[in-house]
This record gives structure tokens, sequence and C-alpha cells, in this order.
């Protein structure tokens, strides 16, 4: 079977594109594990391939794989570079259109010089709709408080113990505010709170440092990638947490490892918005 792809970014954040509107089947899980391969195979942090649309209004649907070959269900990074590919294409041919995902329809806007908006939906901060589940940190020898009524969480494990927010942009987010981010516990708590049994569905954990009422720093430790050099969904779940703590302001700047993203939350009743790159980076073909 041969593959067409576009290898992408969106600040550092990477993926393989394959159009799958010609009538070929999605790839399974073995397949976007074998692509995603950074040894043998051609590297992502996620896999996206281009449907059809469900809705009559949206120009195509993207649906989302980790290099693990789990399912995801939001992508902010690859939403745009899918939007970038398809104005390429010709299939999207305004500067504004509806795309279909996983976790609903995203507004997509471009705004020039290979630079996305999109909403990317409303932050959902119900532990039952996150799902962040606490009853079942009694079973992993741990215990949970909730500790603020802006959704601040203090979860007691042996050594240490670990304040975070948490919040759904589609998919589960978890955030932990540190003073350095260059030295922040990435690897040791990202799979931690992973591993927990706190998010029955696990969860992406963002490590923030705030530099100013209007930027922070975010490295975010991906549940099916690990460390990525930059998170879409991740940053607006940052901003979200953040100004719902009353910590930052509602329009910031974040710096991630691999770019820098701008993220909006107008309003307690307003979708978090994103603006951000895509770029193109090889096309190619898999053959197997």
């Amino acid at each position: 079977m041969s593959l067409r792809f576009s290898k992408m970014h969106g600040a550092g954040n990477d993926f393989v594109v394959i159009d799958l509107r010609d009538g070929r089947v999605a790839p399974d899980a073995a397949l976007a594990r074998a692509i995603g391969s950074r040894h043998t195979g051609v590297g992502f942090d996620q896999l996206l391939t281009i449907e059809h649309p469900d809705s009559a209004d949206a120009v195509a649907r993207y649906a989302i794989w980790n290099s693990d070959g789990s399912p995801a269900q939001q992508c902010g990074n690859g939403a745009r570079c899918v939007a970038a590919w398809l104005r390429r294409d010709g299939t999207a041919s305004t500067a504004s259109f509806v795309l279909d995902s996983p976790a609903g329809r995203v507004l997509v806007e471009h705004i020039g010089e290979g630079r996305y908006s999109l909403d990317l939906g409303m932050p959902d901060f119900t532990p039952a709709n996150i799902p962040l589940a606490p009853a079942a940190a009694a079973s992993a020898a741990t215990a949970l408080q909730h500790i603020t009524a802006q959704n601040e969480y203090r979860l007691n494990r042996p050594g240490r113990d670990v304040i975070f927010g948490a919040v759904s942009m589609g998919n589960p987010h978890a955030l932990i505010i540190v003073d350095d981010i260059a030295n922040a516990p990435v690897h040791e708590l990202g799979p931690a709170l992973q591993a927990s049994g706190l998010f029955p569905e696990s969860v992406n954990v963002g490590f923030a440092q705030i530099i100013s009422p209007d930027q922070i720093r975010l490295r975010v430790y991906e549940r099916g990638a690990g460390e990525t050099l930059a998170c879409g969904s991740g940053a607006c779940a940052a901003i979200a947490i953040l100004v719902r703590q009353g910590r930052i302001e509602r329009t910031a700047r974040v710096h991630l490892p691999g770019g820098t993203l701008d993220i909006a939350w107008p309003d307690d009743k307003a979708p978090v918005r994103m603006a951000g790159p895509a770029t193109f980076v090889f096309e190619g073909e898999w053959l197997s």
C-alpha cells in the first residue's frame, strides 16, 4: 500500500497529514506507530487524516492519532496544519471556514503569513466532563483535595504533594505552576499524573511559569506522545486555568519550546481562541 503524506509542524509540534477522501481506510494503530517511529518511520507527534465532512457547512473533517497509535480528541496545532493543507489544496477557498473534528466543530481563519487562528471551544471545568475521577485516588494510595473554588486540586502522594488545575478543551488537561520551566519535573510528574488513576482517559500535563500578566512559558507532557515541542490545546487549557485562578489576563502569549502561540479567552461564555503558525516541511510517500 502506498500513502502520500505531508510532513508539517505548528510551533514545533509535528505531524504527518494523510488525505483519505479518495476512499482509503484510516491507518490502524500498528501502522500509525510504524509511521510515527522517529528511527524507522517518518516520525510525528500526531498523525492527522483528512476526511469528508460530517456537517453541511464544514469543508472537511480531521481525525487524530498519537505516536503510540492511540486516538486523540483534539489538537490545536494540528487543526492549523489541516487548515493550511486544505487552503493549499484548494478545498478551503475562503479566509474563514469550518472544520469537523473528533471534539466538534472548529472555526478557522487564515490571518496571513502562514498563520491561522481558530476557536478551540469552551473550557469545561466540571470534573466529570474532564474527566477527573477523585474517587479513583484511593486505589492509588493517594488522596485528592479540592482546595479552591477555581478548580485547583492538591494531590497527596508519597514524597511530594502536587497542586494542579484541570480542564477539558475537548481533551483532558492538568496544569502545574512552576518557578523555573527549564527545571520543571516534566518527566517525573507528567507520567505520574497520567498513571495516578485520577484521569480515566489519561491526561495532558502542562507545566507553566508565569512571566508577566500576559505571558507564560509552557511545557506539555502529552498522553500518547510524551513531551512535545508545542501543544495547542495545552496552551489554551493553561490560559483558561490561569485566568480562572485570577493569575493572568485573558489575552496572553504562550512561549513553548518550539514557538509562540497567542491565546485569548474573552469571557467565561466565549470559546478560547488560538493563533499561531502552520508550516509545510516536505512531501513523501509511505511504502508498505
